[in-house]
């Protein structure tokens, strides 16, 4: 496989009105000028994208053979990997808002994105999806309700992720539970009483399963201090396109920090999830019971796709927040804090209510 290097003019569109620079308009299949309205058609790849074969890509990464190379600021304080266009004089990080330095400008191989989801929502419609949460959470620090108001506070990101493809096979042992009642006499004050007592009866079976997991997702950028919350990491993968550098116009990109390899691993755990509730759907019955499964994978593919989203950091008493938006659904989701003063009035006021109404009555 042939290296490919993509230089920096590459990722960087210019306005053939002005000479502004483009960026990608959220919801369409343009590129935007925001000086003179430009707009640019994003043409696309007429070809589906490429499921690419495992085995084959696993030996290269070994070999620490690349596809592509990528320009990335590397965020001291909490490690996430960021790629920066040439517009961005100055930048902090998405994930704890610390200042990115760009002297630490730095270019690494990475496997080339084989396709993307993009951006469905612009950045006015996810401020106001995050200012109408922040609006509904009782008692939100003031300073809380003016960041949602601060443009510079949001942030969109294509997030890295790994599919896997793959048949999956497994021959099985293990046993069938079926559940059946016994009546039961007990006694108590009131003499004697019956009651239905559920047991089961238990017997083997043995089987094999196959078929073929389609997207199995593993999220190439996990860290617990920036994980991903789960209720909103759900995407429609369905709206995959081609991988064109041009949706990445204005939003930041992140590197996967989860490697080929160890994506691998953990998409055989969620294949084994997968193998073992054919299995029990297999064996039937009201309760199962697996003693041996063989879970065997073939034909394994993968795709390395970009997934969108906005994220807002938010520091208060020493404590970092972040809020998520999911740049498809618009689905939002994030730990907040609570103000102590808010709480503090409220609770006193109550109690001079009570004191009031108790001292007329």
């Amino acid at each position: 496989m042939q290296e490919k290097t993509v230089k920096k003019s590459e990722t960087k569109k210019s306005c053939a009105n002005c000479g502004a620079e483009l960026k990608y308009k959220p919801g369409s299949q343009q590129l935007l000028c925001e000086y003179c309205g430009y707009e640019e058609f994003i043409e696309q790849d007429k070809t589906s994208f490429e499921e690419l074969e495992l085995k084959h890509y696993l030996r290269l990464v070994g070999e620490k053979a690349h596809a592509d190379t990528i320009t990335l600021l590397h965020c001291k304080n909490c490690g996430a990997n960021q790629h920066v266009e040439e517009n961005y004089k100055s930048l902090s990080c998405v994930y704890c808002g610390e200042p990115l330095i760009l002297e630490d400008i730095h270019e690494e191989g990475w496997i080339l994105p084989g396709a993307i989801i993009p951006f469905a929502l612009d950045q006015t419609k996810a401020r106001q999806i995050f200012r109408k949460w922040v609006k509904g959470i009782w008692f939100a620090p003031n300073k809380l309700k003016r960041a949602s108001l601060d443009i510079e506070s949001l942030h969109g990101l294509y997030l890295p992720c790994w599919t896997f493809d793959c048949n999956l096979k497994s021959d099985y042992q293990g046993m069938r539970g079926d559940y059946y009642y016994e009546t039961q006499r007990y006694k108590t004050a009131e003499g004697t009483k019956t009651r239905q007592v559920r047991k089961t009866r238990w017997r083997h079976t043995s089987g094999s399963v196959s078929g073929f997991i389609d997207d199995i997702l593993i999220n190439a950028s996990l860290k617990k201090r920036r994980e991903v919350p789960a209720n909103i990491a759900h995407w429609n993968l369905k709206d995959l396109q081609p991988f064109n550098t041009k949706y990445l116009s204005g939003f930041i990109t992140e590197k996967y920090t989860i490697s080929l390899k160890d994506g691998h691993h953990l998409s055989f755990q969620k294949a084994k999830e997968t193998a073992y509730q054919w299995i029990r759907n297999d064996i039937g019955g009201d309760t199962q019971r697996i003693n041996h499964a063989d879970i065997r994978l073939s034909n394994e593919t993968f795709k390395h796709i970009l997934l969108p989203i906005y994220i807002s950091n938010y520091k208060y008493n020493g404590k970092e927040y972040h809020f998520y938006i999911n740049g498809q659904t618009g689905q939002i989701s994030g730990k907040h804090p609570v103000s102590f003063w808010k709480i503090f009035f409220l609770i006193t006021g109550i109690i001079l209510l009570i004191a009031i109404i108790g001292y007329f009555s």
